[in-house]
C-alpha cells in the first residue's frame, strides 16, 4: 500500500511538472493587462482577437499548415514503404537501414537543421517551401515507420495469400486487404507527422526564407523584439491545435489498441 501511494505521488509530481508550463502559457494568454503575467490580471480574450490584426502571424499559420500537410503526406508514403520492407523482408544491411531511418530521433533537431542547410548550400538548392517540406520529411518519417510497423507486427500474411489465390493482383491485394488492416497505423503516423511538423522550430529556423516563415519561427522572432501577451495567445493556439489532434486521434483510432494496450 505504501509503495503504491509513493508511486502515485511520483506520477502526480511528474504530470504536474510537465503540465505546469502549459498552464502558465494558457493562463497568461487570458490576461487583460498590457504585459505578460501569471496569474493573469483580469480575464480577457483581447490578445486572441489581436492575432487577427497581425497578418504576419496569419500568413505563418497558413505556411505551417501546408508544410505540415505536405510533410505528413510525403512521410506517409515513404514511411509506409520503408515499414513494409523492414517488417516483411530479411536482407543484408536491414539493421543498418533501420538505424538510418531512426537516426533523426536520436540526433538533436538543431544538428539536423544545420546539416540540411549545409547540404542545400553545397548542392546549390535555394530555400523554398519544397526544401522546408523535405527537411520536415527527414524528421517525421521515423514516426510513420514506427506506427505503421506496429500495425504490421500483428498483420496476418495469410489473408493476402488467400486474396491472391482467389485471383486478386498484388495491387488489388494491397488496396483491398493490406491497407484496411493497417489503416490505424497509417492514420496515427500521418497525424503524428503533421503535429511534429507543425510544431517544429529548429529545422524550420534554418530552412525558412523571408517569404516562407512557419508559425513557431515567427513566434521565436517575435520574442526577440517583445514579450507581450500576444505571443502567449499564439502559443496557446499551437498547444490547443496539438491537443485537439491527439484527442481526435485517440477517439477515432484508439492509440492503446494500436500498441496493443487495452
Amino acid at each position: 500500500m505504501r509503495q503504491g501511494a509513493i508511486l502515485r505521488g511520483y506520477i502526480l509530481l511528474v504530470c504536474a511538472f510537465i503540465l505546469a508550463p502549459i498552464v502558465v502559457v494558457l493562463g497568461s494568454s487570458l490576461t487583460a493587462a498590457e504585459y505578460t503575467s501569471f496569474p493573469p490580471h483580469g480575464i480577457s480574450l483581447r490578445w486572441y482577437i489581436e492575432i487577427l490584426r497581425h497578418e504576419e502571424f496569419l500568413d505563418s499559420l497558413w505556411t505551417s499548415t501546408y508544410v505540415a500537410v505536405g510533410a505528413s503526406g510525403a512521410a506517409l508514403i515513404v514511411g509506409t514503404m520503408a515499414a513494409m520492407a523492414l517488417a516483411r523482408y530479411r536482407f543484408p544491411g536491414r539493421t543498418a537501414l533501420n538505424g538510418l531511418f531512426m537516426s533523426p530521433l536520436l540526433l538533436p533537431s538543431l544538428i539536423l537543421g544545420i546539416a540540411l542547410l549545409q547540404f542545400y548550400t553545397w548542392a546549390g538548392i535555394g530555400k523554398s517551401p519544397a526544401t522546408l517540406i523535405l527537411g520536415h520529411l527527414v524528421l517525421t518519417t521515423p514516426y510513420v515507420i514506427r506506427l505503421v510497423g506496429a500495425s504490421l507486427s500483428g498483420f496476418k500474411g495469410e489473408l493476402e495469400l488467400a486474396a491472391q489465390n482467389l485471383g486478386a493482383t498484388p495491387l488489388q491485394t494491397f488496396r483491398w486487404v493490406t491497407l484496411p488492416l493497417i489503416r490505424p497505423g497509417l492514420l496515427a503516423g500521418a497525424a503524428f507527422a503533421a503535429i511534429i511538423s507543425f510544431d517544429e522550430v529548429n529545422i524550420s529556423l534554418f530552412l525558412s526564407s523571408p517569404t516562407t516563415v512557419t508559425l513557431p519561427v515567427r513566434i521565436f522572432g517575435y520574442l526577440e523584439q517583445t514579450f507581450d501577451p500576444l505571443v502567449t495567445a499564439v502559443s496557446s493556439l499551437l498547444i490547443l491545435i496539438s491537443a485537439v489532434g491527439i484527442v481526435l486521434l485517440e477517439r477515432i483510432i484508439g492509440l492503446g489498441r494500436l500498441f496493443g494496450v487495452e
